[in-house]
């Protein structure tokens, strides 16, 4: 549904340039996820953690990943703490939320992948795939947002307008 969507008359170019914007927004928020997902379910699994909690350590590391690389950016260009904060939020919530479940989703669907052990090709395959598999559910969704504005838009709104800042001095 999402994929038909036409982004208000805009040409080809401008299409093709919003999705474009859309998986690039999706490849930064998937790297924090990843770094999350990948630390919460290694840990979870050799500390022997049930499935639910490696899947809520999972989740939390990669929400904190995933801010945290947004706010290392807004802070390298000159927010303060607060908007740095306000900005994460706004750009990665829906992003990180929908990826999470997609992802998770896939996890938990294939068989004895979390019981699988770090030393199997199950578990790393199913959480390579189940990242994949986020990032062509969270792509859509991040092009939605950016079309009207949200999500990733707001970040990139901050790195036009550092730009214009740079140019007039």
């Amino acid at each position: 549904m999402l994929l038909a969507m036409d982004m208000g008359g805009q040409d080809t170019g401008s299409r093709r340039d919003a999705w474009a914007m859309a998986a690039t927004a999706t490849l930064h928020c998937l790297t924090g996820c990843a770094i999350g997902e990948v630390l919460g379910m290694i840990i979870g699994t050799a500390l022997g953690l049930h499935n639910a909690a490696t899947v809520a350590l999972s989740i939390v590391l990669a929400f904190g990943f995933g801010y945290g690389l947004t706010m290392r950016s807004a802070l390298a260009s000159g927010l303060g703490a607060r908007q740095a904060v306000r900005l994460a939020l706004a750009a990665d919530t829906v992003s990180i939320t929908v990826m999470e479940i997609s992802d998770n989703a896939f996890i938990l669907a294939v068989p004895g992948a979390l019981n699988a052990g770090l030393t199997s090709p199950l578990f790393w395959g199913s959480l390579a795939v189940s990242l994949v598999v986020a990032f062509l559910i969270t792509t859509p969704v991040n092009h939605w947002l950016i079309a009207r504005g949200k999500g990733h838009a707001v970040v990139h709104q901050l790195h036009h307008s550092d730009h214009a800042d740079h140019a007039h001095h």
